[in-house]
Order: structure tokens, then sequence, then C-alpha cells
């Protein structure tokens, strides 16, 4: 199996998954594990959410309008999938952020998804062990709902999921080396603001942040896009992150902006394009967009974190590794 020479975040050497037909009767049986648990995983969550009142909706894969990614730092995007269908130029999906806002706004207060995310991510990421150019989020989000409800949701459902894995996966777990290691984290998760954490490790803190905790983390106040919610006067931002021990952010969310002149300002203040979220602003304009709360959870990168896999690649059927395209 070939080992990247590149830097990585977690180790020096990471190895890079190899497609399905070139594994051995051992990798094969190690991948049949790895989709029990996420097939544990999938159905707790799902069913999580679905008993706290979310709609589960299907997922938006090509759009005229889709996040920006800009001008979040931690964005490394290589390329933009762009295609034309009947004359016009859609994207395929970076995040269903513009989807939800609007979702939440007109239809469904609560409500959930599971959606494929097309992201091409820089080459030098394939050996993060942590990124990949196809993933999938479950997507959430809720009307009139503050930040820390937000959160306190997700550490309920998080410690449920483990505490779910750990009484109907405990053969799973046991064969990763996992059922003793893997508890259910105390509630409330502590809270880091992102000032006092670049004071402390500078500007790379999301590369030390994860080998210095032992519990999932929340990190907050990270300068990102227009429609995370930005106070003008403090400069303090109403978002979140969540961060594994070892493996680094899970999740990302944020209460939105709703109110049609903060979200043109910050659009021109960012250099956004307006012309790819005319429908959103019009909407915002009319009063229409109502303020609510949400996050996306990367289900590969939790599973990875429960089975304790070296590289992203592993948890998926068949790996979408930055700088390496298989046959299937």
């Amino acid at each position: 199996m070939p080992i990247s020479k590149e830097p990585a975040t977690r180790t020096l050497a990471i190895r890079i998954p190899r497609p399905l037909e070139q594994l051995s009767k051992d990798e094969l049986e190690r991948k049949q594990h790895i989709g029990k648990v996420t097939t544990r995983t999938l159905r707790t969550l799902t069913e999580k959410f679905a008993s706290r009142g979310f709609e589960w909706t299907l997922p938006v894969i090509f759009a005229k309008s889709t996040d920006p990614l800009w001008p979040d730092p931690g964005a490394s995007i290589e390329t933009r999938i762009e295609t034309e269908i009947y004359g016009e130029t859609v994207r395929t999906t970076l995040s269903m952020i513009i989807h939800k806002i609007v979702a939440c706004s007109l239809l469904h207060p609560k409500f959930f998804t599971l959606s494929p995310n097309v992201r091409i991510e820089k080459r030098e990421r394939r050996a993060t062990g942590w990124h990949a150019y196809e993933f999938t989020q479950l997507d959430f989000e809720a009307r009139n709902t503050e930040s820390k409800d937000i959160r306190r949701i997700v550490e309920d459902i998080l410690r449920g999921l483990l505490e779910d894995l750990k009484k109907n996966s405990r053969e799973e777990l046991t064969y990763f080396n996992r059922y003793k290691s893997l508890d259910a984290p105390s509630s409330p998760f502590k809270v880091y603001d992102r000032e006092d954490l670049e004071a402390k490790y500078g500007k790379q803190w999301e590369t030390q942040l994860p080998s210095a905790i032992k519990e999932p983390t929340w990190v907050t106040n990270i300068p990102r896009e227009f429609y995370d919610y930005e106070d003008f006067d403090t400069r303090k931002w109403d978002n979140y992150d969540l961060f594994l021990p070892r493996y680094g952010e899970v999740l990302s969310g944020a209460r939105r902006e709703y109110e049609h002149g903060k979200i043109t300002a910050k659009m021109e203040r960012d250099g956004v394009k307006k012309e790819n979220y005319e429908l959103l602003l019009t909407l915002a304009k009319e009063g229409r967009v109502k303020p609510s709360a949400g996050a996306g959870i990367g289900v590969e990168r939790l599973v990875s974190w429960i089975v304790g896999a070296e590289h992203i690649g592993e948890v998926q059927l068949f790996p979408k590794i930055p700088g390496v395209v298989y046959e299937l």
C-alpha cells in the first residue's frame, strides 16, 4: 500500500486507502465492520433527529445558488464544478446552507437531510487523513433557535449515539479496539473562543487543538461566510464548530443572518457576487427570511473518529481522496 510523504495533520505519513478491488481479505473484513458501524450511526442519528420533530427531507445536488465557501480561511477549493442545464449555469452543492435558510424560513421550522457535498479540495490535502472531495453531511436547521440550543441538541444526540453504539455495536467497536476508549462525553462540552485559541496556538490553532483535547470541544467566534451571524458592534461571530480529539472539526454551524441590510453589507465587504444569491436577497428584502440556526455534521469524519480510522477514505465505500481519482 503506498504511503504519502506529504505533511499530515495527525501522523507523519498516512497510508492512502486503496479501492475495493485491490483490498486483501482482511482489509475487506475491516471495511465490512466499518459498514456496520456506519449503518448503526446513520440509523441512530436520523431516529434521534426525527424524534425531536425534525422533518427528514431529500438533498439537492445541482443549484444556481450554493455555499460560496468564501471568505472562510479554512476553505481550500482547487476548482468549482459548474455545468449548463437548460441554458442555465448550475453548480454542484458545496453545502446546503442557502437551501436550509430558505426552506427553514418558508416551509419546515425544523428539518434535516443527508446532503452529498462536492468540494474539489487542493491536492496537498490528500495526506491530512481528514479531507475528501466528495462527502456527506447530516445538515439540519431550526427556526427561531439560538446557538446554545443547537449545541445542546448536538451534545445530547452525540452522547446518545455513543451510548447506543456501546450497547448495540459492541462486536464492531471491539474489533476496532474502541469499545473501552469510546465513552460518552460529559455535558456540557467545553467551549473555547477562537480568539483565545489564536492567542495560545497562533493562526494554526485548528491543527493544534485536536491533540490538546480529550473530549469533543466547541470553538466559537470564527470569521466565516456572510450567512453566519456577526455582531457589527463587537465583531464577534455567533457560530460554532465541534472538534474531536485527534481528528479535528466534525461539525460546523451558526446562527444565521436574516436581515437584508446586513447580508448585502457583508457580501459587499467580502466580495461575494450578489447575482448568485438573488432569491435569498429578494426573500430577505421582503422580510420572508426568518431567524434560524443549524449545523452540518460530517458523516465520514464522525465515523472515522468512532472506528479510529487513519484516513477518511477508509470509511467511504469508494474513496474520494484529494488528488486521487479511482475508476469507481
